[in-house]
């Protein structure tokens, strides 16, 4: 179901998040520590925002695996960003394993990566996409109903509207039982906004974990220590990063909001 992991805070390399760390998102793509099946192969992603020279993120894409990708490891130790976005993902059943299906997703200035499934999506895909806006629906390009959330979240934005009511309706309306699992990420470059979601137990949710302060990489030890000097960072992950005590977990059905001044908000669902 996914690996992600999303930083805001001074500019760092995307190595920081990517491969450096003892448990980085590259180690997520074959041996993830929290889910059952620890490989996450089927493609990855990773997202940066340079707002001097543009308003939105740049992307990257690919169906390989991240661990054997040798343009993600050349250009990982270059890239730097105050905002960065890296997603290793395991294809639900039945979706096709194609770049365009690969996170993080953009739209505008908005980038969004996704960990879990729509429960029942076979079902009530096609209701939910007669629900978006022409401009919204022109938009999609992959088959995931990660990417049909982004743009009704991106509909829900524009009109100032909740999304997660209209998908719950349409899901009462198609009978549907299976579990939804909405571990979702959303920035702008500046906020973001990090959800752990089941709607069954909580018990049942994916794993979710952030840590603030200032992010350290100790190349020695592969470890990642905010250390809570010097401008914030949040970082907000899967699986903690290294092996630190500064790394909570988020409670099951709550939001992680993170402000443009990086202070760390969350919220129940």
């Amino acid at each position: 179901m996914c690996r992600f992991a999303l930083y805001l805070g001074p500019p760092v390399r995307l190595s920081q998040l990517v491969t450096e760390p003892s448990n980085s998102i590259i180690h997520q793509s074959y041996d993830a520590q929290h889910r059952t099946e620890p490989l996450n192969g089927d493609g990855f992603g990773v997202a940066w925002y340079v707002p001097e020279l543009q308003d939105d993120p740049a992307v990257f894409r690919s169906t390989s695996p991240a661990w054997n990708n040798h343009n993600l490891l050349n250009l990982a130790p270059v890239a730097v960003s105050h905002c960065l976005l890296a997603h290793v993902r395991a294809a639900t059943p039945g979706l096709a394993i194609t770049h365009l299906n690969c996170h993080p997703f953009q739209r505008n200035q908005f980038a969004f990566m996704h960990n879990g499934t729509i429960g029942g999506y076979a079902a009530i895909g096609r209701r939910l996409r007669d629900r978006l806006s022409d401009h919204a629906w022109h938009g999609i390009e992959g088959s995931t109903d990660s990417e049909v959330m982004l743009a009704l979240i991106g509909d829900a934005w524009d009109a100032s509207i909740e999304t997660e009511p209209l998908a719950r309706s349409v899901r009462k309306e198609a009978g549907v039982g299976e579990s939804s699992f909405l571990n979702m990420a959303l920035t702008d470059g500046q906020r973001a906004v990090v959800s752990r979601f089941v709607s069954s137990g909580p018990d049942e949710a994916h794993s979710l974990y952030y840590a603030t302060g200032r992010l350290v990489v100790e190349r020695g030890q592969g470890r990642v220590a905010p250390d809570g000097t010097g401008e914030p960072a949040v970082v907000v992950a899967s699986e903690p990063l290294g092996p630190d005590d500064a790394w909570r977990a988020v409670p099951p059905n709550h939001l992680v909001l993170v402000g443009a001044d990086r202070q760390v908000e969350l919220a129940a669902l």
